[in-house]
């Protein structure tokens, strides 16, 4: 066993670090600074900065032009902009149709195509506006103080539904009612008596829910159609005579307990009376009305228990009755409903061997693939991704994966011939080397399954020589990675390292026998998987054995800790987001009932080896691997509590360790170009610090 070196180095020297890389400098012992010589022809972190996609794809009512967002990142307010954009089928017109500094985002079109609804901050707080198109007038719908999501024009045109959080009052049990005029005291004490009191993104949760209003088109007070201590949303749905609003909701009295057992709703435009139209043990959601009017495709599951199950597709009569499941016979998830113009079938997405795909299946249950090539919105790491949309005459429109750009739009005929529509990123990276992911297929040594797993190589790769690598995990640990554009991989391969990222046992997109053979189980094999991913890639003959590095976030943090903890192959790791601890992190974060029951067989005082055996903290004392953990500093997903106890057990058992706070990060840390930037710049710094030294 190697011998542990206790070093009181910590993370404060690396903010330097970054942005000595990102200027082209490197910085000398004595702090002068010095013009390092910049390859232009690899990916910078200015290049983050500059980066756009194409998401959310509508064929528009002229059924010759998509209506499109256009993503890119604003450098001065360190956030994302969004653009509406139209381009032509036949790609020769490709123009703004909203665009300023502002977001302008989630249009939808009235049914017969005279009105565009869509959401803009451009007077401040995000407001509905209306576009008639003939014009092109818009008119402002709503003066509302929370944001509205979700919109839906109905029948005929003259209203739209809408969701939006509705604010209640706070309860206390006790206020002092003595403070004087003008006086300066402490804030009141929060009063908290829900379940679920925080929710990532957001921090502390707000008194009130998620209601649904509806407004007269072109302007007017919004009416509140539901009420009650329950959350109504998600996609919303109009009734063909207009009478009625399809939602879904979970109103049991257990919600917070029994989370997945929401049902679709029928609510009375008029007076708020409620129908349930379902009433199974799992979730059903995104209600879609057929063009007649008379089916409501949905996706649900019965719920079994395990921690991975998937969505199936079901059609119905609007009254709730004869419920048919389109897709029995399919393995995965399905997601993104829309139904055929001429509804006698629907599209959906699905994802398979890490590629995410479009289907259509007929209301008889006969499935036909589209396409495989979806992706590209996923810009932090290589995360299965994908908009589209269908005209009438059965094209598909669609945002583009191709490994080595963010998303463009592609039109797919019917002949399966495909034509790119837009090219967003030549302007950055058409004079730069950026490696396409090459598959790898790799045999378990736990039980001879195959694996799936993606190489990237580093610009101008000579195989004769010999590169250090970078094994990257994905989070979830149900979700999947895939031959995706990711900022990290190329990154990560631009400072010249080979990286390998996979999808062990526990990812999605292989089917739920694949996903659950982690269930109630995790960290266990899928540890094995990752090092046979990282044993093929060394047999390759590129690799040098004595520098290798592995990271992940989230649910790849979790199997970076147990990795480092069972392993002293790696000369360093990067910890990202991770639970160390299952039992201290049941009650701190956000997801804490959900993880109770369906990742685990009772609670942790009731059985504290389940809990114990699976978390990487108990593990800690075999670490001699030099490890950073870092996480954002608002993190309720996997509280940032995790990781302090981690980085403290490290520098209690000596381990060369440092702790990075991303702050005013959520657990999407990529949220903002910035951060993304700096868990990027951190991570290759530590690697570069240990890789050729000398191990120890």
């Amino acid at each position: 066993m190697k011998t542990k070196i206790r070093n009181t180095s910590i993370a404060l020297g690396f903010g330097f670090a970054l942005s000595a890389i990102s200027a082209g400098t490197l910085a000398s012992e004595d702090g002068s600074k010095s013009q390092a010589p910049v390859d232009k022809s690899l990916i910078t972190y200015e290049d983050i900065f500059n980066i756009e996609y194409a998401s959310n794809p509508v064929v528009m009512p002229d059924g010759k032009t998509v209506l499109y967002e256009r993503n890119s990142m604003d450098i001065m307010v360190d956030a994302q902009r969004t653009n509406l954009w139209t381009v032509s089928l036949d790609g020769t017109q490709h123009m703004p149709l909203i665009s300023s500094k502002d977001s302008h985002y989630g249009a939808v079109f009235s049914p017969n195509g005279s009105k565009m609804a869509y959401l803009s901050g451009k007077e401040g707080a995000t407001q509905i506006y209306v576009r008639d198109m003939a014009s092109g007038m818009t008119a402002r719908v709503t003066d509302v103080a929370m944001r509205p999501n979700s919109l839906s024009f109905s029948p005929d045109g003259q209203q739209l539904a809408f969701a939006m959080f509705t604010p209640s009052k706070p309860k206390s049990l006790f206020s002092l009612s003595f403070k004087p005029k003008d006086a300066t005291w402490a804030d009141d004490a929060q009063y908290i008596d829900q379940t679920l009191f925080q929710r990532d993104g957001a921090g502390m949760n707000r008194p009130g829910n998620m209601q649904v209003y509806v407004v007269p088109a072109f302007g007017g007070t919004p009416r509140q159609i539901t009420s009650g201590d329950f959350d109504y949303g998600g996609q919303l749905m109009w009734t063909q005579p207009g009478s009625h609003i399809v939602m879904s909701a979970n109103v049991r009295a257990d919600s917070d307990f029994d989370i997945f057992n929401s049902d679709l709703l029928s609510v009375d435009v008029k007076d708020g009376s409620v129908t349930k139209l379902t009433d199974s043990t799992g979730p059903e959601s995104n209600p879609s009305l057929s063009p007649d009017g008379k089916l409501i495709a949905f996706t649900g599951f019965d719920d079994n228990g395990k921690s991975n199950q998937i969505e199936r597709l079901y059609v119905m009569n609007t009254d709730g009755k004869n419920v048919k499941d389109l897709t029995p016979n399919l393995d995965r998830a399905v997601g993104n409903v829309k139904w055929a113009d001429n509804g006698k079938g629907l599209y959906f997405s699905y994802d398979n061997a890490g590629k995410k795909h479009v289907a259509y299946v007929t209301l008889s249950g006969k499935l036909t693939e589209k396409t495989d090539a979806l992706g590209g919105l996923s810009l932090g790491r290589p995360y299965t991704s994908g908009d589209y949309d269908a005209t009438e005459d059965g094209r598909v429109v669609f945002t583009l994966s191709t490994g080595d750009r963010p998303a463009d739009l592609a039109v797919l005929s019917k002949r399966g011939d495909m034509r790119k529509l837009t090219d967003l990123n030549s302007d950055i990276f058409g004079h730069k080397t950026l490696n396409k992911p090459e598959l790898i297929k790799v045999k378990s040594s736990v039980d001879e399954r195959e694996l799936l797993a993606w190489i990237v190589k580093p610009p101008k790769f000579d195989p004769a020589k010999k590169y250090p690598l970078i094994l990257e995990i994905h989070g979830g640990p149900h979700t999947a990675y895939g031959p995706e554009f990711s900022t990290e991989i190329q990154m990560f391969a631009a400072a010249g390292y080979v990286v390998v990222y996979g999808n062990p046992r526990g990812s999605t997109s292989m089917g739920t026998e694949f996903a659950n053979l982690i269930d109630k189980n995790y960290p266990s094999e899928d540890y094995n998987d990752l090092m046979d991913m990282v044993d093929a890639t060394i047999a390759k003959g590129y690799i040098d054995e004595s520098n290798l590095f592995v990271t992940g976030g989230s649910g790849g943090g979790v199997l970076t800790a147990w990795i480092v903890g069972s392993t002293d192959r790696f000369r360093a790791a990067v910890v990202a987001k991770p639970v160390i601890n299952w039992i201290s992190m049941i009650g701190t974060s956000d997801i804490y009932t959900f993880m109770a029951k369906y990742w685990f067989t009772d609670l942790p005082w009731n059985d504290v080896d389940q809990y114990w055996d699976h978390s990487p903290l108990r593990l800690v004392g075999n670490v001699t691997t030099p490890t950073m953990v870092l996480t954002g500093e608002l993190d309720v997903r996997t509280p940032m509590s995790e990781s302090e106890q981690y980085y403290g057990a490290l520098r209690l058992e000596g381990v060369e360790s440092s702790l990075v706070r991303i702050q005013g990060a959520y657990h999407g840390i990529a949220a903002k170009p910035s951060n993304l930037s700096r868990k990027i710049g951190h991570i290759i710094a530590w690697f570069d610090k240990y890789k050729d030294a000398e191990k120890k």
